[in-house]
């Protein structure tokens, strides 16, 4: 096996590659690679292991040696996997990674919007508490979980995570059907159309493959169907949700608000709604959710493990 790493730098410079250099035999590594670079950087290579690299048909027909493409992730949008099958190359991905470092991550966005944690902490440092007549502050609205109908739209490995977090807050677990996706009972659980978790749900969250069917599943309709005092969390894809909609659905008061992990185009150099500063009662982290070292560890070992097998 002879393979190179399009993009390791993605992988953050404390992990240990040393599991995928003894599966590969050795492994070429470049710490990024320029869209203009992809196809020179696979020349001679029946391997490669790529995280956001995108590769198609044109680098597929240009290099013929090409037998496995390895992703260090699960989602497989940067790939085209119609050509890969046609020029007989495996495609391989990475699941079970990062289900406590996601769900930790999402429950903290919950945790953070249903508390107003960041809006009493500024207050509490920039004088407003100092200036209360009271011993304390009320002037955001706290919601309570316990009780509270938590829609999760994407039951696997990440939504299973979710629940069961959720769950030790008393929550209520609902699912939502995605596009095509039957009604039913999964482990327990009701999975309902979308349009009828909609209005139920309290807390939605978000943890869909980005495709075709499932692009802004979330737009001004569905958010005008949620409750006002709903919060949505997607740490998931961006893409999933129309970023104009939910950024004018958070002025108007349509839902409570919004934790977002993932933007559509990640760095956001050209902009992006959600960037606004007049928006409230939004948290954006920066696709961070899944970046525990634990986590990254694990999709080293992972990647190794199914390129042995390959």
């Amino acid at each position: 096996m002879k393979a190179v790493f399009l993009d390791a730098s993605t992988l953050g410079d404390d992990v240990d590659l040393s599991s995928i250099e003894a599966a590969t035999g050795g492994l070429r590594k470049y710490e990024s690679t320029t869209p203009e670079q992809v196809t020179e950087r696979l020349s001679g290579f029946d391997t490669v292991l790529v995280n956001k690299v995108v590769l198609g048909r044109t680098h597929f027909e240009a290099c013929p040696q090409l037998k496995t493409i390895a992703v260090v992730a699960t989602g497989l949008n940067n790939i085209d996997l119609v050509a890969a099958r046609e020029q007989g190359i495996r495609v391989l991905n990475v699941t079970h990674y990062g289900r406590s470092t996601v769900a930790q991550h999402t429950m903290a966005l919950i945790l953070s919007l249903a508390t107003r944690l960041i809006d009493y902490n500024r207050d509490a440092r920039n004088g407003r508490w100092s200036e209360s007549s009271t011993f304390c502050l009320m002037d955001h609205p706290i919601m309570e979980l316990e009780g509270k109908t938590l829609g999760i739209i994407g039951y696997g490995d990440l939504g299973q995570g979710v629940t069961e977090r959720a769950k030790a807050f008393g929550m209520n677990v609902v699912l939502g059907c995605r596009p095509g996706q039957p009604t039913g009972n999964v482990d327990g659980y009701p999975r309902i159309p979308l349009e009828e978790l909609l209005p139920r749900a309290d807390v939605l969250s978000l943890h869909c493959l980005l495709t075709d069917e499932t692009r802004n599943m979330i737009g001004a309709d569905q958010l005008r169907q949620m409750k006002a005092t709903a919060l949505l969390i997607n740490t998931s894809r961006g893409g999933l949700v129309d970023e104009m909609a939910l950024a004018d659905a958070l002025r108007a008061g349509t839902i409570a608000g919004a934790g977002f992990d993932v933007l559509t185009e990640e760095p956001p150099r050209n902009g992006n709604p959600l960037l606004a500063e007049d928006i409230p009662n939004l948290i954006l982290t920066p696709h961070s959710a899944w970046a525990s070292r634990e986590a990254r560890q694990r999709i080293v070992e992972i990647t190794a493990a199914n390129l042995a097998k390959a």
